[in-house]
């Protein structure tokens, strides 16, 4: 615990350089539930099918970071992932690419959204997470890491392609995160912040986000910019955005599900 010590009073010191930045990727992960019913689905069509959605999620994702901002978007340098294909049907994840800005000394945040294809910036509060901090430790790396938990209220929307409905379903969800006092800024990924060090992994719900490298003082300066344009909305207008959207996407496509070749599905957050 001494060399730890140590070396986060060393680089305490070197935070205090104006030009301090960082640049950590993160590698996202989630959990598939799928169930299909039909005559032509088999089991290892469906196991076929889930396993390419798996692979849709898995994304990479840069966060640039000072001292009191930081800046979380998806590495544009990978190319998009493919189209679930199999037994005639078509299944396409289409995931908007955010960008979200975080300022923790000014406590706001911007984030652009795309919301089928028209574009937002959302501009509200920065609220600290509730975190209760616990003795466990791990090293992720080089770095030694510590525990930290809290709890959220969520609602999740099932889609029931029978129907053309959505069910709403809310339940309380244990997030778990991994912060490093070796780096010690308040940043993380997504919104996600607020710990004595740097978070290197998070375990959220059916998501996993795990640091994979990071790079302190790079050579080049980076711009830690706030994004812009796009119509000017708080949360609370924009959750609401996304439920009216999702009502004209169902209508939409209630009236010509028969052919149903292709399925879309939006997934927030």
């Amino acid at each position: 615990m001494l060399s730890i010590l140590v070396f986060v009073l060393a680089f305490a010191e070197a935070l205090t350089a104006q030009d301090f930045q960082g640049v950590a990727t993160y590698k996202s992960r989630r959990q598939i539930d799928l169930k299909m019913e039909g005559k032509n689905m088999t089991d290892a069509m469906q196991k076929q099918i889930a396993d390419q959605l798996k692979k849709q999620f898995e994304k990479t994702y840069i966060l640039t970071f000072d001292r009191n901002q930081s800046l979380y978007k998806e590495d544009e340098k990978l190319a998009k992932p493919d189209v679930a294909n199999t037994g005639g049907m078509q299944i396409k994840i289409s995931q908007s690419r955010d960008i979200l800005y975080k300022n923790t000394s000014a406590r706001r945040y911007e984030r652009q959204e795309d919301v089928l294809g028209k574009i937002f910036l959302v501009q509200d509060s920065l609220q600290k997470p509730d975190w209760k901090l616990e003795k466990e430790t791990k090293s992720i790396g080089d770095y030694t890491c510590f525990k930290a938990t809290r709890t959220e209220e969520v609602t999740s929307q099932t889609f029931e392609s029978d129907s053309m409905k959505t069910k709403d379903t809310t339940f309380t969800k244990t997030i778990t995160a991994w912060y490093t006092p070796q780096i010690p800024v308040s940043h993380g990924p997504a919104m996600n912040w607020g710990l004595p060090g740097l978070i290197l992994e998070v375990q959220d719900g059916k998501q996993s986000i795990l640091c994979s490298q990071i790079v302190l003082n790079p050579e080049d300066k980076i711009a830690i910019e706030a994004p812009e344009g796009g119509k000017i909305v708080d949360e609370a207008s924009m959750k609401a955005i996304q439920e009216e959207k999702m009502k004209e996407w169902i209508e939409r496509n209630s009236s010509n599900r028969e052919d149903g070749k292709t399925f879309t599905i939006k997934i927030g957050g």
